[in-house]
């Protein structure tokens, strides 16, 4: 049986560290391999492995407990619910690990991907080049198999070259372009809004045509001010509800 183990985390002072803590953690156990094993390490383990304080920890595991992804027991330890999968709540509350997070856990078909040319609504993210690359995935329940949402992401030509189609399969474009691509991410920016399901999306997710669905876009940014990456996702809107936390300071 393979041990488990969670990834690592660069932390953002700006957010609450339980919270980011949580969210990886949360990442780690939707996204683990079948094999892995259910049984977390020690809260002192985790708090080293993440450089946060054991209380810090506590809190983190404490939420996801509320979520029903681990369950605690004294003298035993605490472990991973055998069914544990991402609920229906989309939650964006401003750091890169609680994006990865929410996309984590479903089963992943990669529908295509192909050079396309810059048009519509890109032109004014990619004024600099002619062309992307398009990623076309659609995303299913991890238990029940249902069609849940389905993604296009334009990436830069250059950055497509590191792009591995089976790391698609298993994490989000965010994590890929972070982790394995090795882009600097400075920001990305969210918007959220109610669309009618056309004709190609009615098919994908299993819905009737012109049904409300959430339309969701996220441009990436990396640290020279380049945008890398523009997602957009269509979600059942029988299955999501998003929540945004603003913080004030």
């Amino acid at each position: 049986m393979t041990a488990f183990a969670p990834d690592s985390l660069v932390l953002n002072r700006k957010l609450p560290l339980w919270y980011q803590v949580s969210q990886s953690l949360r990442a780690s156990i939707l996204g683990r391999a079948p094999d892995a094993s259910l049984r977390l390490p020690t809260e002192e383990q985790l708090a080293e492995h993440y450089g946060v304080s054991v209380l810090t920890m506590r809190q983190a595991l404490k939420e996801l407990e509320g979520e029903g992804l681990i369950s605690r027991h004294r003298r035993r330890g605490t472990f991973i619910e055998p069914g544990a999968r991402r609920g229906a709540p989309v939650r964006l509350l401003g750091s890169v690990d609680a994006i990865v997070a929410q996309q984590s856990g479903d089963r992943t078909t990669i529908l295509g991907h192909a050079r396309t040319v810059v048009s519509g609504e890109l032109l004014e993210h990619f004024p600099d080049t002619a062309e992307v690359v398009t990623y076309r995935r659609l995303r299913h329940d991890g238990e029940s198999g249902e069609p849940t949402n389905w993604a296009e992401n334009a990436i830069r030509p250059e950055l497509a070259e590191a792009v591995d189609l089976a790391d698609l399969a298993r994490w989000p474009m965010t994590k890929v372009l972070r982790d394995v691509v090795g882009v600097r991410i400075s920001r990305i920016t969210d918007t959220v809004e109610a669309r009618l399901a056309d004709p190609e999306t009615a098919e994908l997710l299993q819905v009737p045509l012109l049904s409300p669905i959430l339309h969701y876009t996220g441009v990436t940014y990396d640290e020279d001010g380049r945008v890398v990456d523009v997602a957009r996702i269509r979600y059942r809107g029988d299955r999501f509800s998003f929540t945004v936390t603003v913080d004030a300071t």
